[in-house]
């Protein structure tokens, strides 16, 4: 079990650490400093980089997580295991859409250098990672806030 939680908390840091950092410190200063060509190509390459981590989080995240589960019996479980497992299948849905949409029209549109359907997408991502990063920082609290509470 020590090695299930390991994994669950280093792909939740990687995860949500990952969305803090980028949503908070990156993109602030990026939209001050650069245009938006430059600013689209590095939102391509900083995706391009980070995401390929998120999908080893969340295979990380889901694999452990439902490790713990059965070994503490899926009907054992507390309530806010259950929020916790809900949450977390609800950030992974949000982003294999991110991936899976508006990253590949971000990706397409910075290749054709199509800058508005960029600014476009990349408007589209901005708004679901904060979403993420939201459910990602209340997941944390019912979990800490859960085992408080029991």
């Amino acid at each position: 079990m020590n090695v299930a939680l390991f994994l669950h908390v280093l792909g939740v840091v990687v995860w949500v650490g990952g969305m803090f950092f980028a949503y908070l410190a990156l993109r602030p200063v990026a939209a001050s400093v650069l245009e938006p060509p430059q600013r689209l190509m590095l939102w391509r390459g900083v995706f391009g980089r980070f995401f390929p981590w998120v999908w080893i989080s969340v295979l990380l995240i889901l694999v452990s997580g439902l490790w713990m589960f059965m070994l503490m019996g899926a009907g054992n479980a507390p309530v806010y295991v259950h929020a916790m497992f809900g949450l977390g299948i609800l950030m992974m849905l949000i982003f294999a859409h991110v991936f899976f949409a508006p990253y590949r029209r971000l990706k397409r549109a910075v290749a054709g250098e199509d800058w508005k359907a960029g600014g476009a997408a990349l408007a589209q991502i901005r708004k679901l990672i904060g979403l993420n990063l939201s459910l990602g920082l209340i997941t944390i609290a019912v979990a800490m806030l859960g085992r408080l509470i029991g």
